[in-house]
């Protein structure tokens, strides 16, 4: 006998993500990289540079150590990443991208290019639906919300970038609108401002 219920609002959004998802994913077959080693290209792009050690990259993408590493390893061999060591501590290792990382961070994939036929207040009212179905979740999984620095408890305003009250560190540039594993949200309403 066939399983038969009303389809919900609810269902037809959670397939629609999920199918976002997949697509999204089989895409990331491009070049010389599978679609984990595009992810963490993704998110190396837009971390702050407190962010970017393999623990940080685990907790974001919801994957083991393990697994990172040995994907941030295949990413430094083919060139689009070098371990650095980003204080005092030489035991302390994090990813940054390099020339080639960062051009093909930025190219433009089919998910992008589908959004771009979007008008800019759509992209914006789906943008803060979607923040609050990720906060969700992330609170539901007692997980980090990884959100931009400008959108943190501890972010302040300073010289045009701003300061991290936490770490007592100057951002640099682009860091207040980079994602740090520290965020800590100013408000409900803030949390996962990055995804």
């Amino acid at each position: 006998m066939e399983n038969r219920h009303a389809v919900t609002d609810r269902d037809v959004v959670k397939h629609l993500i999920k199918r976002l998802a997949r697509i999204d994913a089989s895409d990331g077959w491009r070049a010389d990289l599978n679609p984990a080693q595009r992810a963490a290209l993704d998110y190396l792009s837009r971390a702050n540079r407190f962010s970017r050690q393999p623990s940080h990259l685990a907790s974001y993408l919801g994957s083991t150590r393990g697994t990172v590493s040995q994907t941030l390893k295949s990413l430094a061999a083919k060139g689009y990443v070098e371990a650095v060591t980003p204080g005092s501590d030489k035991r302390t290792i994090a990813y940054q991208l390099t020339e080639s990382g960062r051009k093909l961070a930025t190219t433009s994939d089919l998910l992008s290019e589908s959004l771009d036929q979007l008008s800019a207040g759509s992209l914006r009212d789906i943008a803060t639906q979607l923040r609050h179905v990720l906060g969700a979740a992330i609170h539901t999984n007692r997980q980090k919300p990884f959100g931009l620095c400008k959108d943190c408890t501890y972010f302040q305003p300073k010289n045009g970038n701003g300061h991290c009250r936490l770490l007592n560190e100057e951002l640099g540039v682009f860091e207040r609108d980079q994602i740090c594993h520290e965020q800590l949200p100013r408000s409900a309403g803030a949390s996962a401002t990055s995804a």
